[in-house]
């Protein structure tokens, strides 16, 4: 009985401090997805032909780890089947972090925007928790003559 309390106790530590910390990331990611609105990132392969542009690779790597709340739920939904919902979150998270480191690289290089722009998702498995990575890469397109600022950004933030 005594074993089945702390499995309960550490299983609701897992969820409150879990859905804390996603809750704070998802914060972050909003604000400063309205600070790079400016530099649009695009898919397409061809970029506007009325300007020619220079053009420099920009790229956003994250990895997010998933809390034991998820792991658990998400083996149970394994076992009976159905759409591993928690995990859904956590590859939002990293595809969103990662367009946003990126488009950081691209407005320290100067660019007006980011085309061709391709992720990369692997899975990162240690033991019973599980992360994924994101890697977002693209064309960053540079007007010519353009005077480069560099910018320090916070990126540490806590997941």
């Amino acid at each position: 009985m005594d074993n089945l309390l702390i499995f309960i106790g550490l299983l609701m530590c897992g969820w409150f401090f879990g859905r804390r910390a996603e809750k704070k990331h998802y914060k972050s990611i909003i604000e400063r997805e309205h600070k790079f609105n400016a530099i649009p990132a695009i898919a397409s392969r061809f970029p506007p032909a009325d300007t020619v542009y220079d053009q420099k690779l920009v790229a956003g790597s994250t990895v997010v780890s998933s809390d034991y709340f998820k792991s658990i739920t998400a083996a149970m939904i394994n076992i009976f089947g159905g759409e591993v919902k928690p995990y859904e979150a956590l590859i939002d998270r990293a595809r969103r972090e990662s367009i946003l480191r990126m488009k950081l690289q691209a407005k320290n290089a100067g660019a007006d925007m980011v085309f061709n722009i391709k992720m990369e998702t692997s899975a990162i498995s240690a033991g019973k928790i599980g992360a994924i990575e994101v890697l977002a890469y693209g064309t960053a397109l540079i007007p010519p003559n353009t005077n480069t600022v560099i910018e320090a950004d916070n990126l540490n933030v806590a997941t």
